[in-house]
């Protein structure tokens, strides 16, 4: 499965400028794309019009080659998990109940969960260190356990192609290691997977591809190694940065 932009340009009502302007990307399996650049460079607008919520003022927007307008939102949630920067707690769930929310697209209005759901369940509580606030209300969690469990109820969608925005904000330095090592792993396991991100290294140590951004449009993109420079995100983000390696070769940033 393969979620591909081409050329999209979106501008939201009463703004002079567009906040994404000719941008392409292509997601794909067994890649880790990671999407950087300063706040408000159309970061989130390009996750929003990956889902197909956005109408596109030019470009195309396609997932398994269909137009992403095309796709039920049912359909489209089997094969595409996002997880959105911001949600609010509406319904003071149980944090179990909330992840089995990630099998709503599989069961239908009215199907009960059955064996594969609660294994699924089960299986992502897991993965995001989270099993064991399995019983607690979600409208008891500190912010970055909440954040563990949204990415839970994504996982247990099953998708083919995950896309995620700022998913370990609000996380300690444990849990975003955990958290990218995680990605890392659904990615060389064969799912397709787009992270937004302020962390530079995280991005850098992790991705296969770096999209940077600025101003909505796409300045740069590559291998780590080819796009963080000094001096490309020095005038991107409008900051003198050193950038050395680990000795892995990964580029870290200063």
């Amino acid at each position: 499965m393969i979620v591909e932009a081409r050329g999209v340009t979106i501008r939201y009502p009463r703004s002079g400028r567009p906040a994404l302007r000719g941008v392409s990307c292509r997601v794909e399996a067994r890649r880790l794309i990671a999407a950087v650049g300063p706040n408000g460079s159309g970061k989130t607008t390009l996750v929003r019009a990956l889902s197909g919520l956005l109408p596109l003022e030019g470009g195309t927007v396609t997932v398994g080659g269909r137009d992403v307008a095309s796709w039920p939102r049912d359909e489209f949630a089997r094969v595409v998990g996002v997880l959105p920067q911001r949600e609010e707690v509406l319904f003071p769930l149980r944090v179990a109940e909330t992840v089995m929310l990630g099998r709503y697209a599989h069961l239908g209005p009215i199907a009960a969960a059955g064996d594969a759901d609660r294994a699924a369940v089960s299986d992502a509580l897991k993965r995001c260190d989270v099993a064991e606030l399995s019983e607690r209300p979600v409208d008891s969690l500190s912010g970055g356990e909440w954040q563990r469990v949204r990415l839970a109820r994504a996982l247990a969608q099953a998708p083919q192609v995950i896309i995620l925005d700022e998913p370990t904000a609000s996380l300690d330095v444990r849990h975003e290691m955990e958290l990218f090592e995680l990605f890392r792993r659904l990615t060389d396991g064969g799912l397709a997977t787009l992270v937004i991100t302020h962390h530079l290294n995280l991005a850098a140590r992790f991705a296969d591809h770096i999209l940077l951004l600025s101003g909505g449009e796409l300045v740069a993109e590559g291998p780590p190694r080819d796009v963080m420079t000094s001096e490309t995100l020095g005038r991107v983000f409008e900051w003198p940065v050193a950038v050395t390696s680990w000795g892995d070769g990964f580029p870290q940033i200063v």
